[in-house]
């Protein structure tokens, strides 16, 4: 069984559909490469972002239920996605973001490497990390970044805690090896050199625990390579005395999921079949996409889900 590589999704709960894809896909440059809806509530969307072709470890999803609540950042939630950018790139996205209204907070140095922090439409913090490290991506060349300052997967997460060394068990069942450890930051680090390879643990004794709601992150899901290592870590899981999931079908990867001790949802999700299971590449994301099991109800589901248009880019000169 080989050791956990990195991230594979984060996602998020939103609230405007219209202003989360104008963010996502236009601002910041991520392909809007999925409109399908909530596998298990299909009221409402599940939006995808990432590279060209959803590589793990680009990935961001989100729920957008049109006129949720602010949700509050507590103990047992993520606390901030962090992305890589070149390391010449901080200037481009301090003036890109200003350019369209959104504010950044005076970068600073962590571990080496400068971190820009700002934050979504609905209060996700958002952190660009500057460096030159490996990332093994698609770059979409029709995205509005040039490929000299876009995005290149995420850089890791931060996971407010109240006992560290309750989830850093955890992560040491998935193969992760403590990286450093600064004040109450401890850094661990999955077992590739390429992108999602970095969890940070907060540890904040006596806080209060977060509420989910609009800006909050639902999961986290961790990469694994297939159905059968997926088992594996399934067993693995239980026999340390976890409350694991069954495998659950989401169509392009197969998930497990299951709370670590200080209360974040983890999921453990299969790289296959990936992205392009029911669309080309060139098409990605512009058609409404549902499983089998909801085909008979394409009309109604349709009807009832709030409009918006993916907005037109045009790469930066």
């Amino acid at each position: 069984m080989e050791r956990i590589q990195g991230l594979h999704h984060v996602t998020v709960m939103a609230s405007e559909p219209q202003a989360n894809v104008d963010f996502y896909h236009r601002v910041l440059g991520q392909r809007l490469i999925k409109t399908t809806v909530n596998f298990d509530d299909p009221g409402t969307y599940h939006f995808y972002y990432a590279d060209k072709v959803g590589t793990p470890g680009t990935v961001m999803t989100f729920f957008p239920w049109r006129g949720l609540k602010r949700g509050r950042v507590g103990n047992g939630e993520t606390a901030a996605v962090a992305y890589n950018i070149p390391s010449g790139s901080i200037g481009y996205w301090r003036d890109r973001l200003q350019g369209y209204g959104v504010l950044t907070e005076q970068p600073f140095e962590r571990w080496g490497s400068m971190v820009v922090p700002f934050a979504d439409p609905d209060g996700l913090r958002l952190e660009l990390v500057a460096n030159d490290a490996p990332a093994t991506i698609q770059h979409w060349a029709e995205g509005p970044v040039p490929e000299a300052h876009a995005l290149r997967g995420f850089h890791g997460v931060t996971l407010n805690v109240t006992r560290a060394a309750a989830t850093a068990r955890v992560l040491d069942l998935m193969g992760y090896e403590m990286a450093g450890v600064d004040g109450n930051r401890t850094r661990f680090k999955g077992a590739s050199n390429d992108i999602g390879l970095y969890i940070d643990l907060l540890e904040r004794p006596g806080e209060a625990q977060g509420q989910l709601g609009a800006g909050t992150v639902h999961h986290i899901a961790f990469r694994t390579v297939d159905d059968s290592e997926q088992l594996e870590y399934l067993e693995k899981f239980s026999r340390a005395g976890l409350s694991v999931s069954p495998v659950r079908d989401r169509q392009y990867f197969h998930s497990i999921y299951f709370r670590e001790p200080n209360g974040t949802l983890f999921e453990v999700a299969t790289d296959a079949p990936g992205f392009l299971y029911d669309e080309p590449v060139e098409t990605l994301g512009t058609a409404l996409k549902l499983p089998s099991w909801y085909e008979s109800q394409r009309a109604e589901i349709s009807a009832a889900l709030p409009k918006f248009e993916i907005p037109v880019v045009t790469t930066d000169a």
